[in-house]
């Protein structure tokens, strides 16, 4: 199966993969930030930077499925393709950060990569509001994203919940500001509940709080 993890900057997908993984013996997949050869750069010239940010992505999540869609294993991945997609290259574009140009080669790509692939088995989406992820950007203390604009989160946010309002596929919601997943084991369990009854029809549990 493929599982996945959707949020804003700052939510706790790694975290919560890293959990989940442990948690149920899955193959966790994690994004790759510090190794990626653009994020310093786009974070201080988002302009200049932002097509070949998102291509870089693009091309490393295309990668990622396919390896996803041969393998045997369980594999829970941290960020999915149409998160590039969906809602990180339209909103650069939204706000003047890629030029048209740039968006619709960017767009044409991934719509032929789409043809190839399927959704995940199951999507579990972090909702944040933008103090908490600040808050949570803050306390990890990553460098490049210091300089991470509010109106950028917020953008992304507004993106996210579009996004997420039209998926189709099978969707858990967690509440990232007020299931403390990392800290208190019985959110977790919440979580944890919420999967069980989506994959395996065991013990079916309201949205976790």
């Amino acid at each position: 199966m493929h599982i996945a993890i959707a949020g804003n900057i700052g939510s706790g997908k790694t975290t919560l993969t890293k959990m989940l993984a442990h948690h149920y013996g899955w193959k966790p997949n994690f994004e790759s930030v510090e190794f990626n050869p653009y994020l310093d750069d786009f974070y201080h010239d988002m302009a200049r930077w932002s097509f070949n940010l998102q291509v870089y992505f693009l091309n490393k999540r295309f990668k990622d499925v396919v390896e996803i869609s041969k393998s045997q294993e369980t594999i829970i991945q941290d960020r999915t393709i149409f998160e590039d997609a969906r809602i990180f290259a339209p909103n650069l574009h939204a706000q003047g950060y890629m030029s048209d140009r740039d968006f619709e080669n960017y767009s044409d790509l991934f719509d032929l990569m789409m043809s190839l692939v399927k959704l995940p088995d199951l999507m579990i989406y972090i909702r944040s509001t933008i103090p908490n992820l600040i808050n949570q950007i803050q306390k990890r203390g990553r460098e490049y994203e210091q300089s991470i604009r509010i109106d950028y989160l917020q953008g992304l946010g507004a993106r996210y919940e579009e996004w997420i309002a039209g998926y189709k596929g099978n969707l858990i919601i967690v509440d990232g500001d007020n299931c403390k997943f990392e800290s208190n084991p019985q959110d977790f369990s919440t979580i944890t509940d919420m999967i069980d009854a989506k994959l395996y029809g065991l013990f079916p549990m309201e949205a976790a709080q």
